[in-house]
């Protein structure tokens, strides 16, 4: 059961956190596997703090998750989140709409 104060991500949040370069390298890089920040640090020749700040956003939009194991925390992709983020789309682009056919004030 979500609380009152879990907001949960909508498909344009989640296409959002996707369009930046920077999360898209990050989700690339996690579909090859659970990482440690310090090794996204390396592959992306980028401070802790910048890739933290990028692994945070796709975190809310609940395309990644993190656990802390010591110092460390290790990143993963959520597949189901990004397997359905495509069927979810095409769900809110398709939208049951009143049909074309025949419209009174149509302009052609």
């Amino acid at each position: 059961m979500l609380s009152e104060s879990t907001v949960v991500p909508t498909v344009l949040d989640q296409l959002k956190a996707l369009s930046h370069e920077i999360r898209f390298e990050l989700v690339r890089y996690l579909a090859g596997g659970e990482r440690c920040v310090c090794d996204l640090e390396a592959l992306l020749i980028l401070p802790q703090s910048k890739v933290s700040y990028h692994l945070a956003i796709l975190r809310d939009a609940e395309l990644v998750s993190s656990e802390q194991r010591g110092k460390n925390t290790y990143y993963a992709l959520r597949q189901d989140q990004l397997f359905g983020l495509g069927g979810a789309l095409l769900n809110d682009i398709f939208v049951q709409s009143s049909s074309l056919t025949h419209q009174d004030k149509s302009i052609c």
